[in-house]
């Protein structure tokens, strides 16, 4: 829902509640969706979120406080008796618990699973073992299970009898009796097929499934490579233990996209939380380690222009182009560098390919490098020298200034092709290896290259 359609639905709802109209309340919200319901209660006081919340249908309820920011589920929380808490966690599917769960304070956490019934709080913990951002620790456990030698009649009685606490019966999950995953068959099949069919004889027996220990972004590739709705999680000896549901798997995409996001922008990555929601403090702590370790390794920068200041003494004109040459060659390095990490991310290329990768990526950096050399000689020469007069920008300088800039983006894009893949290959984020990390390494290099070029040509 849009902003201003937000706006006016809480004015709306923010005046019925001030003049106790709640069953007018109770039909506006059973017309709405739980998430635009959600982004109500962030703006709404305590005392009013707790009434708004009484009004709303048992199961209606659950979607909503699924959908809300942490701090406004713990508010609630705070404000819920034993039983009303009881009725949401019931309610929840078991990954959003899990979820909840993860993002509460110790003794919220107590109370919700002391709540929770027997069984619920048995798979809670059971999916809280695994380890974090693997398949295992995002799946619910909740889908529905067939057997093969059951008719379609009897399947089809069983997810009417079951299928009412599932996530998803949309996709049914076909094992024998030690749970081994040994087929898959969709609601839609089932429907079209005679009542009398067994189950093995129409069910797809090749299954796509993921370990329970698999990393949860490479689980969220799979949705997008093969458009699934779910997708089965099975244990080692491929005895299906729960399900991973779209949803969840576009949580994890914007999840690991934010993380990458935040690296690559030298940000260390700490909360989901939106950007108004996070403090001066948090946000000060997140970006200050990398701002100290880059500031401290552009000190090597500092050394070699101190290194060559005779020779830059010599040649004024020389230090003019020095900001031009850092600032193509971090962004020729750039370039290389998202592009392969995104490759990564997405399965398009592997370590093995490094080589073809560092093969294309010389021949593009020539290409730009070539062409980059040629405008900037034009500019220089026409600009510099004629419209500005600076008489002390002759023909050599601006031919080392090009050949330094045609190196400077070769070594550039050859940094910022293999240091991804590299980190990766022993694994690293490929993302830490972005944009201010590969600049600070391409900035000196561009230096080196610039001053030897200088000393070889212009015989300072």
């Amino acid at each position: 829902m849009e902003r201003n359609n937000t706006v006016s639905l809480f004015e709306t709802i923010s005046t019925l509640l001030e003049k106790k109209r709640y069953a007018t309340l109770r039909d506006i919200l059973t017309t709405l969706n739980p998430v635009d319901i959600a982004a109500v209660f962030e703006d709404l006081q305590s005392e009013k979120s707790a009434i708004l919340f009484r009004l709303l249908p048992k199961e209606t309820a659950a979607d909503t406080f699924v959908e809300m920011d942490e701090e406004t589920q713990e508010l609630l929380i705070h404000g819920f008796s034993d039983s009303e808490l009881k009725e949401v966690i019931d309610e929840m599917y078991v990954d959003d618990a899990v979820d909840l769960i993860e993002e509460m304070p110790a003794n919220v956490v107590k109370r919700i699973l002391r709540q929770a019934d027997p069984e619920t709080r048995q798979q809670i913990n059971k999916i809280m073992n695994y380890p974090e951002d693997s398949a295992g620790s995002i799946m619910t456990t909740e889908c529905v299970i067939l057997r093969p030698k059951m008719t379609v009649e009897e399947a089809i009685k069983r997810i009417r009898r079951t299928g009412i606490d599932k996530e998803t019966i949309y996709t049914c999950y076909v094992a024998d009796n030690q749970a081994t995953l040994i087929g898959i068959i969709t609601i839609k099949t089932l429907l079209l097929s005679e009542e009398d069919e067994v189950i093995e004889n129409i069910m797809e027996t090749n299954v796509i499934s993921v370990n329970t220990l698999d990393d949860q972004e490479e689980v969220a590739q799979m949705f997008n490579k093969y458009n699934f709705l779910a997708l089965p999680v099975v244990d080692k000896e491929n005895r299906i233990v729960g399900i991973v549901t779209v949803d969840d798997a576009m949580d994890v995409m914007e999840e690991e996209a934010t993380e990458d996001i935040q690296k690559m922008a030298a940000i260390t990555p700490t909360t989901d939380k939106p950007y108004d929601k996070v403090g001066v403090f948090e946000t000060y702590l997140s970006r200050i380690p990398w701002l100290l370790i880059l500031m401290v390794s552009a000190t090597f920068t500092g050394m070699i222009i101190t290194g060559f200041e005779d020779a830059l003494a010599g040649t004024v004109v020389l230090s003019a182009f020095i900001p031009m040459l850092m600032d193509t060659g971090g962004n020729s390095g750039s370039q290389a560098s998202v592009t392969i990490i995104r490759a990564l991310s997405l399965g398009e290329i592997e370590f093995k390919d490094i080589f073809m990768v560092i093969f294309k990526e010389c021949r593009v950096s020539l290409l730009c490098g070539v062409t980059l050399a040629a405008a900037n000689f034009a500019k220089i020469m026409l600009f510099d020298r004629l419209v500005l007069g600076n008489t002390g920008i002759t023909p050599m300088v601006a031919l080392v200034v090009c050949l330094t800039m045609i190196v400077t983006i070769f070594f550039a894009k050859l940094v910022g092709c293999t240091l991804p893949m590299v980190a990766k290959k022993i694994g690293f984020d490929p993302a830490v290896m972005a944009s201010p990390f590969i600049t600070t390494i391409v900035d000196a290099i561009s230096l080196m290259v610039y001053f030897a070029i200088a000393t070889a040509l212009l015989h300072i």
